[in-house]
């Protein structure tokens, strides 16, 4: 009896111990965050990685601290390495996909396709901000504010669209169609005008550019079956706001064109009754 409580307090005493290095190890590396972040820029990946990391070690050890103390688990585990070819097969088989989300996940942080904070597309999913990378998974939350779970092992195999890394400005195509009979030069200097006054937008012309007298927004021009079709190509420093950008800028157009008398054309289609051709036709004859 005795021997049981004394396992039981020092099994307690570990355990509290594990929680209580975890919360300080954690407390200090995010502090250090913190700090290291008024300073210079620093990247949150490695930080967030290094917690779900400690945290992950602090725990093992944790564990096979509990299993020397406990005489049951001391025999299964000799009985276990006695039939450690077995073991290790089982072991393999089972933490193989683990052990490839462990891989994938330091293949992130080292070499940083993408980074906490930043906006990515993978694979055909939606577009969402990176919220946390830990050893078996990345965090993405996308603008309908749901968390798309997704496994290292799986992120590191599918194209990643970064609008974040390196260089964060974005260049928005606000594509839009008239009709034929439009005024085109019109719609162009109104596409033109509209985007230049967005709040968002941004001059992106270099010096050399701007002395050759190229526009801020520059318009092409295509041919449809029953439209013109125009293409704004308006550039923004935050891609964050780049969908609200166009949106906003879809209302003024829409708006402006209206006012100006330019056509936004929409399909037509000529519907033919076979019955009503059959009648009309039996009458003549």
């Amino acid at each position: 009896m005795e021997d049981n409580l004394r396992i039981g307090i020092i099994i307690g005493a570990i355990f509290i111990a594990a929680v209580i290095i975890t919360r300080v190890s954690r407390w200090l590396i995010t502090r250090s965050y913190k700090l290291a972040s008024h300073k210079l820029k620093v990247d949150p990946t490695r930080y967030r990685f290094a917690k779900n990391a400690l945290s992950l070690i602090i725990w093992l050890i944790a564990l096979g601290s509990i299993a020397s103390f406990i005489p049951e688990l001391k025999s299964l585990a000799v009985t276990l390495f006695a039939g450690a070819g077995i073991l290790v097969a089982i072991a393999g088989v089972a933490a193989q996909e683990a052990f490839s989300n462990i891989i994938g996940g330091i293949f992130i942080v080292i070499f940083k396709p993408f980074r906490v904070d930043d906006l990515i597309k993978v694979g055909d999913r939606d577009y969402g901000v990176v919220e946390d990378i830990t050893l078996r998974h990345t965090v993405i939350l996308n603008f309908e504010n749901k968390r798309i779970v997704i496994p290292n092992s799986v992120i590191s195999t599918e194209t990643i669209i970064n609008d974040s890394i390196e260089d964060q400005k974005v260049c928005r195509f606000i594509e839009v169609g008239i009709s034929y009979d439009s005024d085109l030069r019109k719609a162009i200097k109104i596409m033109q005008e509209v985007g230049m006054a967005h709040p968002d937008s941004m001059d992106n012309r270099t010096e050399e550019e701007i002395k050759e007298g190229i526009d801020q927004v520059v318009v092409r021009v295509s041919f449809g079956d029953s439209s013109v079709n125009l293409k704004a190509l308006v550039w923004t420093a935050d891609p964050l706001v780049v969908w609200r950008m166009q949106s906003e800028i879809n209302l003024e157009l829409k708006e402006r064109f209206d006012a100006a008398g330019i056509e936004i054309p929409f399909p037509h289609r000529t519907l033919v009754f076979k019955n009503e051709l059959k009648t009309k036709s039996d009458k003549s004859d």
